[in-house]
């Protein structure tokens, strides 16, 4: 009976140290053995596009993504500037990215980064050496181009909006206070990054001259982030249809989707003579600061 009661004892502790091994085995991904140095993880980018918003910040991305060392977000994540989204944690965060090999180069976009003022310091504390991409264009065209958008998700949505005109002009002035405007405003959201990250960690790119001949900017970009020239113009073609670059790799040909390239909402010549007035002494501030030029109205 006690042999019986011992053979019992001496089971059960080697189905518990068997029930332990399955259990470590499962949460570090099957096997107990080290992960191989090649294995594909899920990373914290290495580096974002931080705006503007209508800059061309979508059609950025893609074209980074021909890069073979590049893996990309597909999605917007506003980690930074959604507190929902920031009280979750880098753990979170990082859940959203790609997975990537250890020499390949996360990029993450949100556009929304640029004109948040907590958002600077945010990403600073997540990783100081970060490389920032700034895709910015005409800022009379982006403004237009946000208001477009904005219109175009109303009338989806079978809800009013105001002309254009009313939000921008108020008693023949241009409003201030109104929020496409103030996205506009490169200088003072350039200003607070600059608060925080050098300069050279910051690479503008020209989203004006990007759509009218990508690749330029694009072997700028791949110098800005380290990365072995391997995107061509080659992996350019013009649709004629769209009247914009699309993008061919491996074959396969590519173009932004439809909302890219919709006509823009009307907008008055004198209401835009207004508009490129006032933004003068922006631009010229914004100029000075990333040390170029750009033809803008």
């Amino acid at each position: 009976m006690l042999w019986t009661v011992l053979l019992a004892l001496l089971l059960l502790l080697l189905l518990q140290t068997q029930l332990s091994v399955c259990l470590r085995e499962l949460r570090s991904g099957g096997s107990s053995s080290p992960p191989s140095n090649n294995a594909t993880q899920q990373r914290l980018p290495g580096a974002i596009i931080i705006g503007v918003r209508k800059g061309g910040t979508r059609a950025l991305l893609e074209m980074l993504n021909l890069h073979p060392d590049v893996e990309v977000a597909k999605a917007e994540v506003h980690y930074f500037n959604v507190e929902e989204h920031f009280r979750r944690g880098l753990s979170w965060y990082r859940a959203q990215m790609p997975l990537t090999l250890p020499a390949q180069l996360t990029v993450e976009k949100t556009p929304g980064y640029f004109a948040a003022p907590q958002v600077p310091a945010r990403v600073w504390a997540m990783n100081p050496a970060v490389r920032l991409l700034l895709i910015i264009r005409d800022p009379a065209e982006r403004l237009v181009s946000d208001y477009t958008q904005v219109l175009h998700n109303r009338l989806t949505q079978h809800k009013p909006y105001q002309p254009l005109e009313e939000l921008l002009l108020h008693k023949g002035h241009i409003n201030r206070g109104y929020k496409a405007l103030q996205r506009s405003l490169y200088h003072l959201h350039l200003a607070r990054w600059l608060e925080v990250f050098p300069r050279e960690q910051i690479h503008v790119v020209d989203g004006d001259a990007l759509i009218q001949d990508p690749f330029p900017e694009l072997r700028k970009a791949e110098r800005f982030l380290d990365l072995q020239p391997r995107i061509n113009p080659s992996n350019f073609y013009f649709n004629t249809t769209k009247g914009f670059y699309c993008l061919l790799s491996a074959g396969h040909d590519k173009c932004l989707d439809e909302s890219k390239g919709r006509p823009h909402a009307p907008l008055s010549t004198q209401a835009l003579k207004k508009l490129c007035r006032f933004f003068r002494k922006p631009n010229k501030l914004f100029f000075e600061m990333v040390g170029r030029s750009f033809s803008w109205c």
